[in-house]
């Protein structure tokens, strides 16, 4: 049974301010304005008495500190007041800060109730320090209060560091979700686990001698959160200390003694031999131990040959196997610690002599590694691509193609696993790593990049640059295409730099040519990235990339001066200034296929500024009939390479709504059956023919009734299709035609003679189109009389009786 607070069942009242213990967490001004002036502690007031905890007693000290400065204006820590001793224990030493602060046993009763948001008039370091903690409370009143305060802060006085950064990953809402508190915000601990490295780069012999000790007793605490903060903590310290010891050309031993040294050499084991590597906790443990890994290898811990690498070895390939088993929201953090730790631990433990590897361990991790690019699971396929891309050079030498083609077969889309675009972005990105890891050499294609192989490579790159997937998430496909940009940009600067004559002219052409589409479509973001990679290209100077198509056109267009000034995430920026390369025939197909893809999005910004400077272009060259059957060819060639795409046909067909509806091509009208309509309405024919789609259906719609102003045959024939479409299975594709053909008869009025153009009209708006189609199809023929077209005749299906 509990025991009684002294003092019997009601706790008395404070003999200084009058108020009950209870009341006192709600009204402090008791104590706080008080006791300054009577010179008593604040451990002695009777108001403490309503706390049942030490840590209650603290928290409830912290916010009378905190009063105090706001309403005395006591801003110097180190004033001599009654209660100045708080400010000691105020700023919590990165070590209390490792486990995330939870209240044990029963909440103290009325911590609510302190008015937490007017802690922000107090001292930054003070008001931050109490809100950052408070962050942790277990209770989501607290939390909230915390984040409440720290936002009220940022709005009125903007004293605290990157407030709005917090706020942005910290707010009201986001600290109110427990998982999200603790294991999305957790990088706390991460943090303070980086300021006690540079702590300790301050005060060695304390750090070594009094700190790490207890650091390392935290290492198998049963709370999953100290375990987790001090296994970082651990490495952190370590690494600081190594790099003091380095700047002596001393080994890390001399600040770290052998206990140190195998209570390091330990944690792994321990861990494991209490299956701590499992469940939700795991996760935290694995990652904790893959930055010990790294950190212990960057400290050049004497473990070479010790049974403790291969300890660690297992630990990273068994966590890079099972990546599909991480927690989404983890799983990045988790691959990117396993591969930095994989890429330390080679580098530092399996050197046999300078420049060359151990031939077993070679062997055996290639071979591994190789073998897991083909595992069914996307997951593992990214881990061991990435961890393919970090290996050092020495351990790729000799086996450069075979890695490179492993690689290559990931990047790959095929029939199997062409959801898997994570893998295949990180494939790309393993390539582009290891043509930076093995460098540029001359007649050497198992050790670095040459003649031989980098055709190779730039194909599997280049290929990437048509990856459209899509699914439940979206275009996924939008990873690859930015992954394989950068490492187009990445190999092409390397090369430049090295042997410039190993870019080839047909190579070049293509780069700048598919990341010029990239930088005319629709997403923002990767819009703005692929802006960013052709300037990037085209203003290289050191020395500039050889072979780049119109250098001297490009960079009157894109000045050098423009380049910071100029938003490519902002439609209204990015499409005037893209648009200007249709002018400039290499770049004139992928740009123009980029627009399409854009005119016929969905955001609104981004179709009218991309169609106002297709519009403002296409009036540039109207009195150009060469310019304009150049663009009209280049036109009707996308039409051509992406028919039945419907990524591209589609938007495709709405771009020919919109430049038919507003007389892009009227100079092409004067001529009968001009050679663009004609074969215009042949690849829409081809389009549309048993198509269920609804949107290309009413879209194509649109263009047939564009096409009526085109004299001769092309006209007939484009009225033909309407009038089968006026027959179609879907009664909204009738309703739709029928209005459609009823305004572009008046607004085309030499279409149809005089002398049948009002019963024309009148057919088309007094028929119920949407009625049965024995009704319908008697005045569809109707119509066609009056239009002049043959009736369509009902084919025969197979089988039919």
């Amino acid at each position: 049974m509990k025991p009684k607070e002294p003092g019997g069942g009601r706790e008395r009242p404070c003999s200084e301010c009058g108020s009950h213990g209870g009341s006192a967490l709600a009204s402090v001004c008791g104590a706080v304005v008080f006791l300054p002036l009577c010179g008593r502690g604040l451990c002695q007031t009777p108001c403490l008495q309503g706390l049942r905890s030490l840590w209650a007693r603290w928290v409830f000290m912290c916010f009378c500190r905190v009063r105090l400065c706001a309403w005395r204006g006591l801003q110097d820590l180190d004033s001599p007041c009654p209660g100045a001793f708080v400010s000691a224990t105020l700023v919590c030493p990165p070590v209390q800060t490792l486990p995330v602060l939870v209240l044990q046993g029963t909440p103290f009763l009325s911590f609510h109730s302190l008015d937490l948001p007017t802690s922000c008039a107090a001292p930054p370091q003070q008001a931050s320090a109490l809100v950052i903690a408070a962050v942790f409370d277990r209770d989501i009143n607290c939390r909230r209060a915390a984040s409440a305060a720290f936002q009220e802060n940022v709005g009125r006085q903007g004293t605290f560091p990157h407030g709005i950064d917090i706020l942005t990953t910290a707010d009201y809402f986001a600290v109110g979700n427990r998982s999200n508190c603790f294991l999305v915000i957790r990088v706390i601990r991460e943090l303070a686990a980086r300021a006690l490295h540079n702590l300790a780069q301050q005060a060695p012999e304390f750090s070594a001698t009094q700190v790490f000790p207890r650091l390392l007793s935290m290492t198998l605490s049963p709370d999953l959160h100290t375990r987790h903060g001090s296994i970082l903590a651990c490495a952190e310290v370590a690494y600081a200390l190594y790099k003091l010891a380095a700047q002596e050309n001393r080994p890390v031993t001399d600040h770290l003694d052998e206990q140190a040294v195998q209570g390091l050499k330990q944690i792994h084991q321990q861990l494991y031999d209490r299956q701590l590597y499992r469940g939700l906790g795991g996760q935290l443990m694995r990652q904790a131990v893959c930055v010990l890994i790294e950190k212990l290898s960057l400290s050049k811990m004497p473990f070479r040959g010790d049974t403790v690498i291969d300890g660690w070895q297992w630990l990273i390939n068994d966590t890079l196997r099972h990546l599909h088993l991480i927690s989404s929201h983890s799983r990045q953090q988790m691959k990117d610690a396993a591969v930095s730790a994989l890429a330390a631990l080679c580098s530092e433990y399996y050197m046999k002599e300078p420049g060359e590897a151990d031939p077993a361990i070679q062997e055996e991790l290639i071979t591994q590694y190789l073998a897991e690019l083909r595992n069914p699971e996307e997951m593992t396929r990214c881990g061991f691509s990435l961890a393919l891309g970090a290996l050092p050079g020495f351990l790729l030498k000799g086996r450069l193609q075979q890695v490179l083609t492993g690689l290559r077969a990931v990047t790959h889309t095929s029939p199997e696993d062409v959801s898997f675009a994570e893998s295949r972005r990180d494939g790309l990105k393993a390539i582009a790593r290891i043509c930076q890891t093995v460098g540029v050499k001359a007649g050497a294609p198992d050790e670095a990049v040459c003649g031989e192989n980098v055709s190779q490579i730039y194909c599997a790159l280049l290929g990437c640059m048509d990856d459209y997937t899509t699914d439940s998430r979206g275009d996924v496909g939008t990873w690859v295409r930015k992954a394989a940009m950068t490492s187009l940009m990445d190999l092409t600067l390397l090369l430049a730099r090295s042997q410039p004559e190993l870019i080839e002219a047909h190579t070049c052409e293509r780069i700048m040519c598919c990341v010029a589409q990239q930088a005319s479509e629709k997403i923002d973001r990767f819009r703005a990235h692929a802006a960013s990679v052709f300037l990037t290209l085209l203003h290289f100077d050191s020395p500039p990339i050889p072979h780049v198509p119109h250098r001297g056109e490009l960079e009157k267009l894109f000045p050098r001066s423009d380049v910071a000034s100029v938003n490519w995430s902002a439609p209204s920026q990015a499409f005037p200034r893209i648009t200007q390369l249709l002018g400039l025939p290499t770049y004139r197909y992928h740009v123009l296929l980029g627009l399409v893809v854009s005119l016929g999005g969905l955001t609104e910004s981004t179709i009218r500024h991309s169609t106002q400077s297709l519009f403002e272009y296409m009036k540039g060259i109207q009195s150009d009939p060469q310019a304009l059957g150049s663009f009209s060819g280049t036109l009707l060639q996308i039409f051509e390479d992406n028919l039945l795409n419907e990524r591209v046909s589609v938007p495709l067909l709405k771009t020919l709504d919109h430049v038919l509806t507003h007389g892009c091509f009227d100079i092409f009208t004067t001529e009968e059956d001009h050679p663009f309509a004609v074969k215009l309405l042949a690849l829409c024919k081809k389009e549309i023919k048993n198509s269920k789609d609804i949107q290309k259906l009413l879209s194509g719609i649109a263009v047939f009734c564009g096409m009526v102003q085109f004299p001769g045959d092309v006209r007939r024939q484009a009225l033909l299709q309407l009038c089968l479409l006026l027959c179609h299975r879907f009664p909204l594709i009738r309703k739709t035609t029928a209005s459609q053909v009823y305004e572009t008869l008046l607004t085309y009025s030499d279409v149809v003679g005089a002398d049948v153009l009002d019963e024309v009209v009148t057919v088309l708006s007094d028929t119920a189109w949407d009625a049965e189609l024995a009704v319908v199809r008697e005045q569809r023929n109707r119509l066609c009389d009056l239009l002049g077209v043959p009736r369509p005749q009902l084919v025969p299906q197979p089988g039919a009786c």
